[in-house]
């Protein structure tokens, strides 16, 4: 099990498409009950469940926990203080995501002018 201040040395992703919770314990150097633990506290971890409700999570899933894992074990946050950080995070990336779709409708919208104005 790697410590929490080796969190440079995970082991890198492998491009697959779902993992089991042993796969991301190894993946992310925490332990397949603090995974299920997280699960509950942090609204942005919601592995997919088949099967007798095995959890199978996805490469985003993954980079959330490896996230969740450096917030509370490198930085220092409670649990409250990480789900607040992730939060803020997700909501800048949307606001980020809205104003670059509206910029691509607005370049739409000049172009479909111009050829109106032709």
């Amino acid at each position: 099990m790697l410590e929490p201040s080796n969190n440079n040395e995970l082991p890198p992703i492998p491009a697959k498409r779902y993992f089991t919770i042993g796969e991301v314990s190894e993946l992310c150097g925490v332990k397949p009950h603090v995974l299920r633990y997280w699960e509950q506290e942090f609204p942005q971890l919601k592995p997919v469940k088949r099967r007798g409700n095995r959890r199978y999570y996805q490469h985003q899933d993954v980079l959330t926990i490896r996230q969740i894992r450096h917030l509370l074990y490198e930085q220092g946050f409670t649990i409250s203080g990480a789900r607040q950080q992730l939060s803020g995070q997700q909501a800048r990336e949307d606001v980020q995501q809205s104003h670059q779709i509206i910029r691509q409708i607005r370049m739409e919208l000049e172009e479909l002018l111009q050829d109106l104005k032709r």
